[in-house]
This record gives C-alpha cells, structure tokens and sequence, in this order.
C-alpha cells in the first residue's frame, strides 16, 4: 500500500507507516518492514490487470530483461546491483522506452530494503529532506532506503544539491532515471557521487522479442490473438526502438481485433497511423538531430541532410531556428568557395517569414539541397578566429598614421592620413602600401582553398599581396 506525504507532492513512500512517525524499534514488528516495503514496491513498479500492457509486461527477474548487455554482463556494476551485492548510487540515462524504470524496479527489488519513489515533477527541497531524515533514523536501525526519483533532470540544482550528503554518506541509495544528457541536466557533485550508466535505444530484433512475448505471456494479451510476420514488422517500425511505445501500440491495436483472431498489417496500420519521432526541442534529441543534419550539410551528403531536416520539421522545431542555422553554415562551411550559398540562405530565412509554414519547408529543403552540394571551406571562419585570437592576446599595435581619420580641421597637423595612396590612381586598382599595424605586417589571416570559386581567389590574391606588400 503507498503512503503518501500529501495529495500535492506526489511523494509516496512503500513503507506502511507515516514518515513522521517515530521509528519502530528492534524486535518490535518494525523489523518485517523490508518485506512489506519489498512487496509495496513491487506494486508501484508492477501494478496489476487494469495497468497499460507495457507496465504488466516489465520484466520481474534481470532474464526478463531485453537489451542492454552491455550493462548486464558477469561482473557488471549494474548487474552486481541487481544481484543485490553493489551499493552503489547510479543515474540511468537514455531514450525512453530502454529500460530505467525496469532496472530501478530490478534494485529495488534486491535491495530488500525501505523503497521511497520521488517524483521530479512536483516533489520539493522540504519533501527531500524529510526523506533523507527519515533514512538516516532508519539506517540507525539496520535499515537502507533506496530513493527511486524518475525524471531526476526537472529537479531544479536547489533540490539536488539537497541530495549530495546522503548520496555521499550512503545514507540513501540513489536510483534516478533521466532521459536528458545528465552532463547538462544534474549538478557536478551528484554526477561525481554517482555511477553513470547509459542505455541504448532497442535493436529491432529486441522490440520484436518484447512483443512476441507480449502476445503470449499471462501478464499481457495471454494468446488471445495472433498477429502476422508484416504486422509485427510493422509495429517494430513504428516503435523506433522504445519498448514501451511498441507495446503501447500493439495494445491499442489489438482491441480491433476479436479473441482467436490474426492482427495484421492493415488493422496495425488503421489503428496507429504513424510513428512518433523522438524529438525533444530542450532535451538530446535536439542537439543530435540538428548536430547531424549540419553535419551531413558540411559533408555534402545531401540525403542525409534532407533526412535529418525532415525530423526537424516533422517534430515541430521553429522554422526560424532551422534558417538562422543555414545563414550561419553557409558562411561557416561554404564562404567564399559559393558566395550565392549564403544569399540563397538568407533568401530561405526571408520566406520563413513571408509565408510560414508548412509552405517554407520546400524553401528550407531548397536551401539545404544548396548547400549540401556546394563546395566547402571554412577560410573564412578560420581567417576571423585566427584575426580575433590576435586581438584577444593584445596583438594589435597602431593604426598605421597614413589609414587614420584625416576629414577633419587639424588632422593633417597630427600627421593623419599623410601619405596615404588611393588605389583608383593606380591602373590596377591597387597599390604598394602599408594596411596592417607595423608588428603584424607580415600576418596572412585568410588562406583561401582550392574549392570552387577559392580556387580562382587563391591564385587572385596571391598576386594582391605581393603588390600591397611589396614582394613584386
């Protein structure tokens, strides 16, 4: 039975008694609490025939488990954990749908010992410290708490920082679950003080055995219905590698379908029109899709590119974080090589704005395909760096007296633009003179390639500086 602090925190505990209440002592019938709390969070981890299929089918025993061998192998610290001989914190990091919540239960269900299930959502600092109290009374006693907060990455730093002294001290033996890159989302200390573990979206062979189980096994649909080869195929598909989703989806389309019956690929299809694409605008999925999508932008896979754009746009991303992004690539990994990419950039971003979306997707692709097929060079991000480390380390020296402001009554008297040769005298449009600070007159910034119109600047401006510097 869950005790709950409020109605407001959603803090519950798996012990029977209150958390205020004063801890029973040795040899009372306090010392069977491990037991109930062992039984109380089975229930809060496998709950009963009314639940969703993917919470009755979460494995009970570590040979249930599918996926994540990599963390499960012989000798393993999360195996030695499940097996109930590690006492180590650890936060479970991955995609949904991989397994964190199975694992949590899984320790839990070793540890034997006081279960306390937070929820990240609406638990606070106070709520945090009163469990962390209650652990140190009972650790006192002979008694672990294991500390189960799912979503650990909404808690704000206040309230994890609440965490590191028990953490540290083993008062409490942590188990969170996040689907975002904890070295964003959790505190340094309480990353140091604990054991990281990453989980791996599901193989397509991992999702199909999770459903065929769950159309055999007691927990789930029992062999009340079969389903064809394509149909499960199908579902795989769709769960793209989240257990809980293929789950979720084969329940709701197996109720079309009458006891004895063959669920197949139509009925799968009616009943689940299309896959979720897993995108979060704030979280990893974010920075991975637009990190690869410019990434096969600046390799010239312009496939990938299109791919990549089409999940952006699919998952709702702002269409004007999208075209600020190809006005940026454009002149960082094309330049001078295309000068037009960055034009054809700016011209996508414009009609973002002119005519929104859905219309201005063909517009970001026109962009995309431009400049994934144009040729590359980063001279000109490189040419700015290597011009603004210079300022930065104090290399900047006097502007040059015949370069100064000479417009003005006087300026000649202070020797400002004295001497200074105009260009447009000079048949060639340019001239032998002196530009740069006189300790940086040798320094060359900007080192075109050979890449498309850079080839022709290379050569172009190679005969510019031997005249202004006069090397010819």
């Amino acid at each position: 039975m869950l005790g709950c602090f409020s109605q407001a925190t959603n803090l519950c505990t798996m012990a029977q008694d209150s958390l205020f209440e004063t801890p029973e002592t040795p040899g009372s019938a306090g010392n069977t609490s491990s037991v109930s709390n062992s039984k109380a969070a089975s229930k809060y981890f496998h709950p009963g025939g009314h639940a969703p299929l993917a919470a009755r089918m979460r494995p009970r025993t570590l040979d249930e488990v599918v996926g994540q061998q990599h963390l499960l192998g012989e000798g393993r610290p999360l195996r030695r954990l499940i097996e109930g001989s590690g006492d180590a914190s650890v936060i479970l990091y991955g995609p949904p749908g991989t397994g964190k919540t199975t694992i949590a239960s899984l320790i839990s269900a070793a540890a034997g010992d006081r279960f306390v299930a937070m929820s990240a959502l609406s638990s606070g600092v106070k709520e945090v410290r009163a469990v962390i109290e209650r652990a140190r009374m009972d650790l006192q006693l002979g008694q672990r708490t294991v500390l189960f907060i799912d979503e650990v990455h909404r808690f704000s730093k206040t309230q994890q920082d609440a965490l590191l002294s028990a953490v540290e001290n083993r008062t409490v033996l942590l188990v969170a679950a996040t689907t975002e890159n904890p070295s964003f989302s959790v505190v340094s200390p309480l990353l140091s003080r604990s054991l990281l573990l990453q989980l791996e979206s599901l193989s397509d062979e991992d999702i199909k055995t999770v459903l065929n189980k769950a159309l055999e096994d007691e927990r789930g649909l029992a062999g009340r219905i079969t389903a064809t080869d394509e149909a499960v195929d199908q579902l795989v598909l769709l769960a793209g590698g989240d257990a809980r989703r293929g789950l979720t989806y084969i329940e709701a389309a197996a109720e079309a379908v009458e006891d004895g019956g063959v669920l197949d690929i139509d009925t799968v299809m009616a009943n689940v029109n299309r896959a979720v694409v897993r995108y979060d605008r704030d979280g990893d999925q974010h920075y991975d899709v637009v990190s690869a999508w410019i990434k096969s932008i600046r390799g010239s896979d312009v496939d990938a590119a299109l791919h990549y754009l089409a999940r952006m746009i699919d998952a709702g991303e702002d269409p004007r974080f999208i075209a600020r992004r190809l006005v940026v690539h454009s002149s960082e990994d094309i330049g001078m090589a295309d000068p037009s990419a960055m034009q054809v950039a700016i011209a996508a971003a414009q009609a973002v704005q002119l005519i929104g979306m859905p219309e201005a997707r063909i517009n970001l692709a026109q962009a995309t395909i431009h400049l994934a097929l144009a040729p590359k060079s980063n001279a000109v991000i490189m040419a700015m760096d290597a011009a603004l480390t210079d300022v930065q380390q104090g290399h900047i020296g006097t502007v040059p007296a015949h370069l100064r402001d000479g417009h003005y009554e006087g300026a000649k008297k202070l020797g400002n633009a004295v001497g200074y040769s105009y260009p447009h005298d000079d048949p060639r449009g340019v001239v032998r003179q002196e530009y740069l600070p006189e300790n940086l007159r040798d320094r060359v910034y900007y080192e075109p390639t050979t890449h498309g119109g850079e080839k022709r600047i290379a050569e172009y401006i190679g005969r510019l500086r031997r005249i202004i510097r006069g090397t010819k």
